[in-house]
């Protein structure tokens, strides 16, 4: 620990703030993504299947020039929210877009595995009972699904900790503001001298990896009693 700079602290804690800010907007959009997935009747689900997908299958540095193209300051997203003062672009709420969108299919496979394994009778006598719509999701499926769901929002924090060519494709990596852990550790193996910061930040990346598989386990387990104990 003694070979990292305040430059690498610095960096470790923008990664945490990125995966977690990536992680708490991106639930949302990936529980509705899950849901759609797992009940929905469209004729576009296979478009909606293919776009969840993609960041997946995609090169990572293929979707951070999406993301400059689109949301850059002079792209055609990423234009006119600058007008209203939201900039992406070389900023740390870009980095956390490029991770979002990185972690979004491991975030919507496990809740959507979650949501396919409640027996839709479930649903339907519910629905008897005279629950709308909303009052089924939140009041049945959330529950149910609750492992899923935390399972799936741990995976997403993992990977937006760790997502490195979408991001630096996208914001570079300036230090003390778009300098992430895994460009952080990249730059510390092109160093020279620099093995000792690099080992060093590994396992802190490592101790992280670690904690956040305890808690989800810890998370998962208790998301299964409550909702063993809701039915």
């Amino acid at each position: 620990m003694s070979a990292l700079t305040p430059e690498d602290f610095a960096a470790v804690a923008l990664s945490l703030k990125v995966a977690l800010a990536a992680t708490l907007f991106g639930l949302p959009l990936a529980l509705a993504a899950a849901f759609a997935q797992a009940r929905g009747r469209f004729a576009a689900r296979v478009v909606l299947d293919a776009a969840v997908t993609l960041p997946l299958v995609l090169p990572p540095v293929a979707t951070g020039y999406v993301l400059l193209l689109l949301f850059g300051r002079r792209g055609a997203v990423g234009a006119l929210l600058e007008k209203i003062g939201i900039v992406f672009a070389f900023d740390w709420t870009g980095a956390a877009l490029a991770a979002g969108i990185m972690a979004f299919p491991l975030m919507v496979r496990p809740m959507r595995l979650a949501i396919e394994a409640i027996d839709r009778e479930v649903d339907e006598v519910a629905l008897t009972l005279g629950a709308g719509a909303f009052t089924r999701f939140f009041r049945v499926t959330l529950p149910l699904a609750a492992p899923g769901v935390a399972a799936g929002a741990i995976l997403g924090f993992a990977k937006a900790l760790g997502e490195f060519g979408a991001t630096i494709t996208f914001v570079a990596a300036i230090p003390g503001e778009t300098l992430t852990l895994p460009s952080a550790i990249y730059g510390a193996t092109q160093s020279p001298g620099g093995e000792a910061r690099a080992v060093a930040l590994c396992l802190v990346a490592a101790a992280i990896a670690v904690a956040a598989v305890l808690v989800a386990d810890a998370v998962g387990r208790w998301a299964g009693r409550t909702s063993r104990g809701s039915r």
